[in-house]
């Protein structure tokens, strides 16, 4: 009788779990998957040394086809801007908050909110700098609801000047990033502010010159190169106070007096916001480019909207309670773009991901923000195969990363995550055979 009991309790508890834990979903490994698996990738030798993990899932029968190492933790790197594009389209709307502000007919007051897309490049409808130019006489900037730093955790501190590492802050420009280009003798800068700044220390005659940056303020250099210059872009430090930096730059963009306070008196005031460019217009450009700009300055953003503070800390620490709470392993997730090593995630964690992103908002949507086949940080990859694949790559030194979508031949939808860590080849070796392995599947299924 006891163990009659006994037997009835397990049952039921098994029962229970089995409900509890049915979002993880069964696992089968079908050999022809593990055959393309071997082929491709795990009995190759430049995967000998690598730490490795793949999984493949069915989204339609709720089954793993096939997994491998797929809940143990990887650096994902730029795989990582898949967590923070779930979160801004959870959490932004249509349209991105270029500001916060309490309009009057005589001094209105402007509170800045993170967004990235300022004075772009890539943008050529600009609201934000026609309203602040033109549309108000009097214009007083309170300090914006920051407590960020200007690097994220674990970012490598000699990339400083590195194009793909600006700042963070509060009130991008132009991406927090200087733009050089060379027109005959003459070398153009903008934002303009920034060419009292520059000393020349080699000929620029010849065009064998490159441009360098001070670590600790911006004073650039040029300096004589063995390479021929060509555009460059490079990071400018926001490490002053908000004023002495953003606002002083932006006054000299504007060409007007700007005014600035640290608080306003009225507490009780309601803020009302001022929108800039289409959300996924921006989230295109994060993930086809694999931007790190655009991807910390949306974890702030989806700060400043879903807590009332731009901090990327507290945001991701109330993301992983809320909105990304059925993740199957828990993340240690530090920054929006993927620069950290110190994050680490599963690939059963970024098929979750995947698989609430397509459950909660239109493939058209998905499909459009997502690079296909031979585009964006795919190109020359994946070609013949236009429509059949839409997924993020990542790269950091020795350690490559592919999630995304797959459509097969026979017409069925897949989910897959891809995670290769400490390899000792090239990058391009990694994604190669990471594409043989993709395009079999797509191929015989």
């Amino acid at each position: 009788m006891r163990h009659s009991i006994l037997l009835a309790l397990l049952t039921t508890a098994f029962i229970f779990s089995a409900c509890s834990v049915q979002k993880k979903a069964t696992v089968e490994s079908p050999s022809s998957i593990a055959s393309l698996a071997k082929t491709a990738i795990l009995d190759k030798p430049d995967f000998a040394p690598a730490h490795v993990g793949i999984s493949i899932y069915d989204p339609a029968e709720n089954k793993f086809l096939f997994s491998y190492q797929d809940t143990k933790y990887f650096v994902p790197a730029s795989n990582t801007k898949l967590f923070t594009c779930f979160a801004a389209l959870k959490n932004l709307k249509d349209s991105l908050v270029a500001f916060e502000y309490l309009p009057n007919t005589e001094n209105t007051a402007v509170r800045f909110t993170g967004d990235p897309t300022f004075l772009h490049p890539d943008f050529k409808q600009e609201k934000v700098f026609n309203y602040l130019q033109t549309n108000v006489p009097n214009i007083t900037f309170v300090t914006p609801r920051w407590n960020a730093a200007s690097f994220g955790n674990g970012w490598a501190w000699n990339d400083y000047d590195a194009n793909y590492m600006p700042e963070r802050s509060a009130m991008p420009i132009y991406s927090n990033l200087v733009w050089f280009s060379k027109k005959g003798n003459q070398l153009n800068i903008i934002p303009k502010a920034f060419k009292d700044s520059v000393n020349i220390f080699a000929s620029m005659a010849d065009g064998k010159f490159a441009i360098n940056r001070d670590k600790s303020d911006n004073h650039f250099e040029i300096v004589k190169s063995n390479r021929t210059f060509t555009t460059t872009q490079i990071p400018f430090t926001t490490k002053k106070s908000f004023e002495d930096v953003s606002l002083n730059l932006l006054e000299d963009t504007l060409n007007r007096v700007l005014h600035f306070a640290s608080a306003i008196n009225d507490q009780t005031a309601v803020w009302k916001k001022f929108y800039s460019q289409p959300t996924d217009s921006m989230l295109k450009l994060m993930m086809h480019e694999s931007d790190n700009f655009f991807a910390e300055q949306t974890l702030l953003m989806v700060g400043n909207e879903k807590i009332g503070l731009m901090d990327d800390n507290k945001t991701i620490d109330t993301l992983l309670k809320s909105d990304f709470l059925g993740l199957p392993q828990k993340p240690k997730w530090v920054d929006g773009s993927g620069l950290s090593r110190y994050n680490l995630m599963t690939p059963q964690d970024f098929v979750w991901i995947l698989t609430q992103m397509k459950q909660s908002f239109s493939w058209e949507r998905i499909n459009t923000i997502l690079p296909g086949a031979n585009e964006g940080t795919l190109a020359g990859l994946y070609k013949g195969y236009e429509g059949k694949i839409y997924a993020k790559t990542g790269t950091l030194s020795n350690h490559v990363a592919l999630s995304g979508y797959i459509t097969t031949k026979k017409g069925t939808p897949l989910i897959f995550s891809v995670l290769v860590n400490a390899h000792q080849t090239t990058a391009g070796n990694i994604r190669k055979s990471i594409e043989q392995f993709i395009t079999g599947i797509i191929d015989n299924y």
